[in-house]
Formats: structure tokens, C-alpha cells, sequence
């Protein structure tokens, strides 16, 4: 911890904006409707960018298309309605030699702040309407009164900070205007790196970033303060997820299982008979992955490791491994999948897998018996269901399947040793840490299980460390031999050489997926669109196929027999919804196609091509239809380019950003404000490095750390992070 004495952000935030002058009671409300209510806040409402009042273009100067800052003199305004209602403000500005005009929609306000003979900067793009040349809700700074006063002198010819605007009648320059006075009056900022942290990562003093961040000396937004205000922003995220991963631990009551990392080259324990025995021999990527969990698992203190890996990398069996080792112990594991498709598909896959393995069970005759892989999702019947239940208390069932039903009040285990999470994102973080809370609680050993999550979304690592910081990551990033890469075609107009591909394959005993295009967000809609699609396509382009169908608003029952029929050969071509987005596994399966592929994000679409490709046998992607944005274009692009599932993440993350990524996780002011996952890749490093050796080292600058942090996460997210 620095030694350099100064306010700390607690205090800041102790600090109402009321105690600044000129915050009367309006100007408090218009401040609250925009979430300011501290000085810290008014600290934290960054530009969105910056007027460089060095440098300005003449009105003749600016060219059709150009967005630039021009200075003019009101020269006359006038307020009306359009036709549909609409508030519009018309002005007229002027420099002397030329003119332009400039229109407001919805700002009424306008027309009292820009009166004649007052001289402002217009910051925007230049169009033409009717022949004329016009800017269109630009952001304006007022220089000069009407009556040729400078309204800041110390503000002209230096580059200004333009603020959002949050509240009706609240400009940039008033919110520039608290900014300036919260600095001057703060003073000097406490500093939470030491010196030598800050000289090492190249980042400046706090006091400075805060200043130089409002009050720029150039208009480039890449500056020494976005870096050092961006690194405190993932240092205190990175903080807070290494916290709680210590008070997890610190609190836990994990269970150590057999060291079986050895086995992994066969052996006597269920681990090496199932790799001895298992059809396919595990990649290098695997035995790695699995080293690592076995490692952990044999570690008194629970797991908690994030597994990603590529559509078809093999996630499932280093799962699987795991599951094996736990019940070597003695203990059950639990498979949490978040459709009851999934389940029903993992629950089969795990069953044809374990298929000859024996436990000793002094309950049965002979004493041996063959692992019991249970199923439990909400549609199971009474009957069905309350089997399960006794199983899974008396320790008969060693592995079950099911949904987030898994963890309701009725299920009660004889020793839970183990949950795996499949499609870590489908889940969000509140209901992992929820779910292990229930899972220790319906043990009867009162154990806090090992955790493992899984994901077939690949993540890059600055996003993953910073989405996922408390989970230790395993990465799968080979493909098991004899897979080959899927052929993608983009048909942008043409779509007859994705049917008769299909037709092709179907002549052969082969099987084709239709991926119907997003409706909207109902089910119900992309459900009536399904149907539609499969009737157009079974009486047209797929004429004496047999075509099935499977959608959202489908029973249980009625989309597994559709995928079963797909699998055994009763149907050549399914079309569906995005239902069979993950886990659907066919490996006779060797044409997809997607149609209206622009409407489906990249990591979506990569999921959906993984639905073919899983076996030796070429198989085809084929997109369809002309993207009418840039975006959709670009993703179509990367996909036909690449079937490198983490490249195409890199990619994702960079046309996304990280807002989404983040979206379940970090709420309110804990969203990164500067920060970027796509080019502060360092940062999120260094902040990780810093922020171990703080939670490590632990004592008063931890928590005078988790103080700030605090101040930056949501209520409901401190009682998630600090939840043991």
C-alpha cells in the first residue's frame, strides 16, 4: 500500500453533492436522476469524449460527412412541433463568413440556451437536408453569453470534456463545472499502489489519473489516465472474485479423494479401467485437463475450476474422469445441465460410457454391482422421480443427471462429493454459488462438494479472468484424432447448394440439421417459424426426405423422440430452433444449415456449426442469406474464415466488447467503465498478479481494498462475493 497520504474513494463517497456549491435543490434531483449522488460519483461520470478547443474548423471549412467541433454565433432559434409531435428546436449559427444550421428533436431547453448572440461550440456531424448543410443533436459547449461575456475563460483554447448528458436542462459544461470543483476541493487522492507497483506496470499516480481523465491536456482518449483509471477498475473486480475464493476456502469443509492422477495411464481404479478400456484414446489436452482436476480433487479443500474447451474437444469425459475418482472415494457426483434435452442426451452418454464397470456394494447379492447413473429432471413422473429420490439418499445412484431440479428441497444425498456445471453461461454466477449452498446442505455428510464448471463457449483468458477470477481454468484446445474441421460456405443469394448438399448426404445414410432464423425474443414465434419452415422445405427443396422438427415450445417426450429418430436413422433432416444450440451430439450428422445466419451472434453460430463435424466424416456449414450490417457481415465473415472456437471468441469479444460477457456478473457501477477486455489484455494480467499478492498477504490494505471495492458492486453482488 502506498505511504502518500490523501482522501481515500470511501470518503469521497461519504460526501454528498449538495455540499458543493451551486447544487441547489433542482440541480440535486437532475444529479440523482443520473445515479450522482456522492462526489465519488461525480469523479466517476468519465467523458464520452473531448472538444479540442486548440484547434477548431470555420464553418466554410467543414465538409459533408466530417464530425468536427465548429464555433459560431447564435444568429436566431426557433421552437416547433413536427407532424408527429415531436419538440424541435431550429438555429441558425454563424461565423462571419459563413453559416449553418443546426436542429434539436426533443430539447425544447434549447431554444432558452441558445438565444441570439450567444457563441457556442457545435461538436457533431455535418448532413445536408434540402440542400443545406446541417448538424443534427450535436453537443454544445457555450462559450459566450449574449452579450459577448465569456462564460469560462479558463475553458477556452484547451481541450474540454463532454460529459453524457443524464437529465433533462443539465449541460455538459454544469457537470464540468461540480468535476472541477470536486477535484480542487477533494485534494489530494490516497493511493493504493506503492510506488514501485505503479513503476512497474507503467501506471501514474491516482490524484493525476482523476484529473488528467476531466481535465486533458490533448483529446486523445488513450491516455495515461484511462490506463491507470482502467486498471483500478479490473484490480478492484480482480480483488473481489480472489476475496471470495478465500473465504470459500477458508471456510470450507472439503473432502480429500484418492490421488488417482497416476491412474490416468491405466490402473486398477475405475480411472484407469476406463481409460484402458474407453473407445477413444484421450488427447494430450485431455490428460492435462484431467491432471489437473484429479489434482485438485485429491486436495482437502473443495474445487472450484472452470473447464472450457471447443465444440467436440472432449469436456465430458475429463468430467467424467472426475465423477470416476469421486466415486472411487465412496462418494456421488451430480451433472447439472441447464435444458432437459441435454440431461437426457448426457444421462444416455454416460451410461452407454460406463457400461461394464463395477463397484463393490455389500448391499447387493455377490456384492458387485454395475454403476448406477440416475436421471431427475421436472417432467420425470411421480413414480419415476421418487425412486430416484430414495436412490440418491441411500447411495445407490453414483452419478445423477438432471436440470437445476437437482437441488429443490426434496433431493437429499447419501454423500455428495462432486457437481459439474455443463454450459457454465446458461447458469449465471448468483445460481452457481446459490446451487453449491444447497448442495452442501442436501448432503448428509454436510460436505462442501468439489465444483467443476464447464463451457463449450471458448472464452479469452482476459474475459475469463475476469469474469470467472475465483475459479482456476483448464483449457481443452485439441480436437480428438480423426476430426476433421467443417467446411463453411456464406450463400448469400443462392441457397440450392446447401439443399442438394443435403440431399447428397441424405442419398448416403447421412443426417442434415436446418437452423431456423430468430423471430423474435418468443418461443412461440420461433416456434410458429419452425413449423412453417419444415412444411415449406418437405414439399420443396427437401421434397421425399423424411424432415422432422424440434422447437422450444415442444414436450420433453415429443423433442427427444424427434432427436432419437434423428440419431437412429428414422429421419434424414431435422429442422429446429436454437434449441439444439448445445450438447445435441449426432455424429452421423454432416450438414448444417443456418438460415439468416446475420441474425445469430458469432459464439452461436460457432455452437450451431458444432453440431455437425463429430465424427471422421466431412461435414459442411452452409450460412444463409445477404447480412444487411457491417456486424453481421463481419461475424459471417470470421466464422467462414476460422473454426478455431478461441480465435473466433478474440473476434467476438472485439465486434461485442465486453458488456455482455459481463452482464451476468457485474451490475450497476461495477460494469468496466474504461477498462476494455479487447485491448487491456496487460492490465487484466497485472491486475490479477496485484491483486493475489494483496488477498495473500491479507491484513489493514486488504481491507482498506475491499473497502473501495465495495463501493463498486451492487448489494446484492457484495452478499454473493462475501457468501462462504
Amino acid at each position: 500500500m502506498s505511504d502518500a497520504p490523501g482522501r481515500t474513494l470511501v470518503e469521497l463517497a461519504g460526501i454528498g453533492v449538495e455540499r458543493l456549491h451551486g447544487v441547489g435543490e433542482r440541480r440535486r434531483a437532475a444529479l440523482a436522476e443520473m445515479g450522482i449522488d456522492t462526489v465519488l460519483d461525480l469523479l466517476s461520470w468519465f467523458p464520452r469524449r473531448y472538444l479540442d478547443r486548440t484547434r477548431r474548423v470555420d464553418l466554410a471549412e467543414l465538409a459533408v460527412g466530417e464530425t468536427a467541433a465548429v464555433y459560431g454565433e447564435v444568429v436566431r432559434a426557433r421552437a416547433r412541433r413536427t407532424r408527429q409531435g415531436r419538440s424541435m428546436v431550429e438555429v441558425t449559427v454563424g461565423d462571419g463568413a459563413s453559416a449553418l444550421d443546426v436542429v434539436f428533436f426533443n430539447q425544447p431547453w434549447r431554444e432558452r440556451q441558445l438565444r441570439p448572440g450567444v457563441g457556442a461550440l457545435f461538436f457533431g456531424a455535418l448532413g445536408l437536408y434540402r440542400d443545406r448543410r446541417q448538424m443534427t443533436n450535436p453537443a454544445v459547449e457555450v462559450v459566450l453569453d449574449p452579450g459577448g461575456r465569456e462564460r469560462d475563460p479558463e475553458r477556452i483554447g484547451r481541450v474540454v470534456a463532454v460529459y453524457p448528458s443524464g437529465a433533462e436542462g443539465l449541460a455538459s459544461w454544469e457537470v464540468a463545472d461540480l468535476v472541477d470543483q470536486s477535484l480542487r476541493r477533494a485534494g489530494p487522492l490516497a493511493d493504493p499502489l506503492a510506488p514501485a507497483v505503479r513503476e512497474a506496470h507503467g501506471l501514474i499516480e491516482r490524484t493525476a489519473a482523476y484529473w488528467q481523465i476531466h481535465r486533458p491536456e490533448t483529446a486523445q482518449w488513450e491516455s495515461p489516465a484511462r490506463r491507470r483509471l482502467a486498471f483500478d477498475e479490473l484490480w478492484r473486480l480482480q480483488v473481489a472474485s480472489l476475496e471470495r475464493r478465500r473465504r470459500l476456502e477458508r471456510d470450507a469443509r472439503g473432502v480429500a479423494h484418492p490421488d488417482l492422477a497416476g491412474d490416468l495411464a491405466g490402473g486398477a481404479s475405475l480411472v484407469g479401467r476406463f481409460v484402458a478400456g474407453h473407445r477413444f484414446a484421450l488427447t494430450g489436452a485431455q490428460r492435462r485437463a484431467a491432471g489437473e482436476v484429479l489434482a485438485d480433487l485429491a486436495a482437502p479443500g473443495p474445487m472450484h475450476r472452470l473447464l472450457q474447451g471447443d465444440v467436440g474437444a472432449g469436456k465430458t469425459t475429463v468430467a467424467l474422469l472426475a465423477m470416476l475418482c469421486v466415486r472411487e472415494g465412496g462418494r456421488q457426483s451430480a451433472l447439472v445441465a441447464p435444458t432437459e434435452v441435454l440431461a437426457e442426451q448426457h444421462a444416455a452418454s454416460l451410461r452407454a460410457d460406463l457400461a461394464g464397470l463395477e463397484v463393490d456394494d455389500e448391499t447387493v447379492l455377490g456384492g458387485r454391482r454395475s454403476l448406477r447413473v440416475g436421471l431427475l429432471t421436472g417432467r420425470a413422473g411421480a413414480r419415476e422421480r421418487r425412486g430416484v429420490l430414495e436412490a440418491l439418499a441411500e447411495g445407490s445412484i453414483d452419478v445423477v443427471v438432471g436440470t437445476h431440479a437437482l437441488f429443490e428441497p426434496t433431493v437429499r444425498f447419501a454423500a455428495l462429493g462432486l457437481v459439474v456445471v455443463d454450459e457454465q453461461h446458461r447458469f449465471g454466477v448468483a445460481q452457481r454459488a446459490a446451487l453449491i449452498e444447497a448442495a452442501r446442505e442436501r448432503s448428509a455428510e454436510g460436505r462442501d462438494p468439489d465444483l467443476l464448471v464447464m463451457t463449450a463457449t471458448p472464452i479469452p483468458r482476459t474475459a475469463a479472468l475476469t469474469v470467472f477470477g475465483d475459479l482456476d481454468q483448464s483449457v481443452l484446445d485439441e480436437l480428438p484424432a480423426g476430426r476433421r474441421p467443417v467446411e463453411t460456405h456464406w450463400l448469400r443469394t443462392d441457397p440450392d447448394p446447401a439443399w442438394a448438399r443435403v440431399r447428397e448426404e441424405a442419398a448416403a445414410g447421412r443426417r442434415a440439421f436446418v437452423v431456423c432464423p430468430l423471430v423474435e425474443e418468443s418461443e412461440k414465434l420461433d416456434a410458429a417459424s419452425a413449423v412453417a419452415e419444415r412444411d415449406r422445405l418437405a414439399a420443396g427443396p427437401l421434397a421425399g426426405l423424411r424432415v422432422g422438427l424440434v422447437h422450444g415450445q415442444m414436450a420433453g417426450a415429443e423433442k427427444e423422440e424427434a432427436m432419437g429418430a434423428l440419431r437412429a436413422g428414422g429421419l434424414d433432416v431435422l429442422v429446429a430452433t436454437v434449441v439444439i444450440e448445445v450438447g445435441v451430439d449426432v455424429p452421423e450428422a454432416t450438414v448444417v444449415v443456418i438460415e439468416d445466419a446475420w441474425r445469430f451472434g458469432l459464439a452461436q453460430l460457432h455452437q450451431l456449426r458444432g453440431r455437425v463435424g463429430r465424427s471422421d466424416r466431412p461435414s459442411w456449414c452452409y450460412l444463409l442469406g445477404e447480412a444487411p450490417s457491417e456486424d453481421g457481415a463481419a461475424r459471417l465473415e470470421a466464422l467462414v474464415a476460422s473454426n478455431d472456437g478461441f480465435a473466433l471468441a478474440a473476434r467476438d469479444l472485439e465486434l461485442r466488447g465486453e458488456g455482455t460477457l459481463l452482464g451476468a456478473r457485474q451490475r450497476g457501477r461495477s460494469d468496466l467503465r474504461l477498462a476494455s477486455l479487447v485491448r487491456d489484455g496487460d492490465l487484466v494480467e497485472a491486475a490479477r498478479a496485484e491483486a493475489a499478492g494483496l488477498v495473500a498477504a491479507g491484513g489493514a490494505d486488504l481491507e482498506a481494498a475491499l473497502d473501495e471495492v465495495r463501493l463498486f458492486v451492487e448489494a446484492d453482488d457484495e452478499s454473493y462475493l462475501h457468501r462462504s
